[in-house]
């Protein structure tokens, strides 16, 4: 994923993107639903004698409160009083010409001050403590429908901004809600249960490294389970395969312990047989602790990269001195092409160790044993190739040591592969080839 995808199909800027057009179309709601608003209010008073039932009922009010106060013209505070009681009303008191009080100064010094109003200004004529006089009343009566609609419009664009907002979460609310019950199967145990990938975004990334670690843990589990069956399948063969030379063991110990023998020949030969199984024994032994070390090892330290010869040209030719000595004739061609390859040498000289104790164990001395290098584009091969010897000089084999050389080449990166017919077998040490920038001069 690009960095540029990645930026574009951020949530952060997804969700940014969506308040703005949230925001944007709830505000022209709102203006719409203003202009509604102040024009059905205007026509509803403009059709309707509401202000004139008020401005007559205000009146009402204010003369029944100067009848039971005594209020007179000029009272100043007796009528500030009054106005404030009211809130959304402001009066003017005129008499002979002049202003007595106006509610907006009340404390303002009105003496000899001359009537300004209009003429086509209503008026009403109440009867003070003090006489009559002429009532200017103004009432802000629309006021509070004003105020009552501004509430009412931002409370409905709030309404529409979030529902716009939820609506386009919504996709993402769900998708984490799938998340979630999708790692409440994984915590269950079920691994085979995959991880939804929907996207490119921040989910969409978590999502794809909880479905590899989904697949990791699977894989882990399913090796974990191969190793398990394999290590029973070990066990199985290791008890017949140690069962068998312990029988036999036991068997000619009895003879001896009975001395049954027809003759010293024979005991001689009974003496030989037991030392024969008892080396079996032995091989089997080491191998099997050879396969838990290797199998128990997780990490191994590698050295290199070395020159092939290097790596190989010392326990080669020890191989090759050891099979003469044992009475094999040997061919083999160490020349091919350089190359360097990574190593650990413990695993080597193990390696080495079983691929010769299976040739003097189980090929043709009559017939020579091959060891050459062999290359392929990137890997380099060791190449040893023997003749089968007769069933009368094969002893029983577990293939525990095979095992045991292709776990080793698995965990140094290479492979071992055997090739084998009716009456050869070949054992191939692939070792991957060091790229040319991590050669050591």
């Amino acid at each position: 994923m690009s960095r540029f995808q990645s930026r574009k199909s951020s949530i952060y800027k997804r969700l940014g993107v969506l308040l703005f057009l949230a925001a944007i179309l709830s505000a022209a709601f709102f203006v719409v639903l203003n202009s509604v608003g102040e024009y059905v209010i205007y026509r509803y008073i403009a059709n309707t004698d509401y202000l004139e039932q008020e401005d007559q009922k205000r009146i009402e009010e204010l003369q029944n409160y100067v009848t039971e106060n005594q209020v007179l013209a000029s009272d100043s505070e007796a009528l500030t009083q009054w106005v404030k009681e009211q809130e959304l009303v402001s009066i003017q008191v005129y008499r002979d010409g002049y202003i007595l009080y106006d509610s907006q100064y009340p404390e303002a010094d009105l003496e000899d001050t001359a009537d300004s109003r209009y003429d086509w200004q209503p008026f009403y004529t109440l009867y003070f403590a003090d006489g009559s006089a002429d009532v200017v009343l103004y009432g802000f009566y629309d006021y509070q429908f004003y105020n009552y609609a501004l509430i009412g419009e931002l409370i409905l664009s709030f309404l529409l901004f979030l529902g716009i907002v939820m609506l386009g979460i919504r996709r993402t609310i769900h998708y984490i809600r799938r998340l979630s019950q999708e790692i409440k199967i994984l915590e269950g145990g079920d691994l085979d249960c995959p991880i939804t990938i929907v996207g490119e975004d921040e989910l969409a990334q978590l999502a794809t490294g909880l479905d590899a670690m989904r697949q990791s843990f699977r894989q882990q589990t399913e090796q974990e389970k191969q190793l398990t069956l394999a290590n029973q399948r070990m066990v199985t063969e290791m008890s017949h395969d140690l069962r068998t030379p312990l029988t036999s063991i036991m068997l000619y110990t009895e003879i001896l312990l009975k001395n049954k023998c027809r003759d010293e020949a024979q005991r001689i030969s009974y003496i030989q047989k037991i030392d024969q199984k008892a080396r079996q024994l032995k091989q089997l032994s080491d191998h099997l602790f050879e396969y838990a070390l290797v199998t128990g090892e997780t990490e191994i330290k590698m050295e290199g990269p070395v020159p092939i010869t290097a790596a190989f040209y010392d326990l080669l030719s020890e191989t090759v001195s050891y099979l003469e000595q044992q009475g094999f004739t040997v061919q083999s061609d160490f020349q091919g092409e350089a190359c360097y390859v990574r190593i650990f040498p413990d695993y080597i000289a193990r390696i080495f160790d079983n691929l010769t104790s299976n040739v003097v164990k189980y090929a043709d001395r009559t017939n020579p044993v091959q060891i050459q290098l062999v290359h392929t584009e990137r890997s380099v091969g060791i190449h040893m190739k023997n003749k089968k010897g007769s069933v009368d000089e094969r002893t029983e084999s577990n293939r525990i040591g095979l095992k045991n050389i292709r776990t080793m080449m698995e965990k140094m990166g290479g492979r071992a592969e055997t090739q084998q017919d009716a009456q050869n077998f070949a054992v191939v040490l692939w070792f991957p080839k060091v790229l040319e920038t991590y050669k050591i001069n």
